[in-house]
């Protein structure tokens, strides 16, 4: 289905019947990453996953955006689409740094919270996307005389080894590095919904001490690590995931 918010043709799908759970994709992702979870999860509730602006079949964001943009987004698209009250919300990684953002801040209304590998705590990226910055500028002068598929070569190792997700949606480049400066755990700290937090034991990008930080800044939260399980944790351990989503959710 599709709806235009804020001038922007927007993709969702809705199924399902019962209490609204809405699901928030991560960087990079859409909508349909959240597949065998929404197909689960419709048995009993209704299920809304959104594609997020910039990313699956939604128009990008007209200019640069921030958390407090696609917050309010997400609560322009909840208003447009005539949604009854969200029971829960699920964000993955940088969805699940929106939603702290929407909740913390007031923008954002549920009466439960799934984070799955969230992001938002910035502290160390900022170092990264400062290095990023110096490194990318001095590439740009070592290879201006280089042909242009060498240059795109250079430039994608380069943001490989520094371990940026920049070019995971190139067109974003501006908002990747706004999105990644800024740090939620404030947000947590006002967050008082029943909350859930899931981590991959082997997740490198949001890593489980992420994961203990959001524990401790989110009073009565419960945190589960899943062994064997990366960044993907919904898709390394479905099962599992289904199951720690359905109890809480209960």
């Amino acid at each position: 289905m599709q709806v235009v918010v804020d001038s922007l043709l927007t993709q969702y799908e809705l199924h399902g019947t019962g209490k609204l759970v809405v699901l928030l994709h991560g960087w990079g992702d859409s909508g349909k990453g959240f597949a065998g979870l929404a197909r689960s999860l419709a048995s009993k509730y209704r299920v809304l996953t959104l594609d997020l602006p910039g990313f699956g079949a939604t128009e990008p964001p007209k200019g640069v955006w921030g958390l407090d943009d696609y917050a309010h987004f997400v609560a322009r698209f909840l208003q447009k689409t005539d949604q009854p009250k969200v029971f829960a919300f699920l964000g993955h990684s940088n969805g699940a740094a929106i939603a702290v953002r929407g909740l913390g801040s007031g923008l954002l209304t549920a009466d439960k919270l799934i984070l799955i590998g969230s992001a938002g705590i910035r502290g160390e990226y900022k170092g990264r996307v400062k290095a990023l910055r110096v490194i990318t500028k001095a590439g740009k002068a070592l290879t201006m005389a280089l042909p242009k598929p060498m240059k795109e070569k250079i430039r994608r190792k380069v943001y490989h080894t520094i371990g940026s997700d920049m070019l995971v949606a190139e067109h974003l480049q501006e908002t990747f590095k706004k999105v990644v400066t800024d740090d939620v755990r404030k947000d947590a700290e006002n967050i008082t919904q029943p909350t859930l937090l899931i981590y991959g034991e082997d997740d490198d990008a949001t890593p489980v001490r992420y994961g203990e930080l959001f524990h401790q800044a989110i009073e009565g939260s419960t945190l589960e690590v899943l062994p064997g399980a990366g960044h993907f944790v919904h898709v390394d351990r479905p099962a599992d995931v289904e199951r720690a989503v359905k109890e809480f959710l209960q």
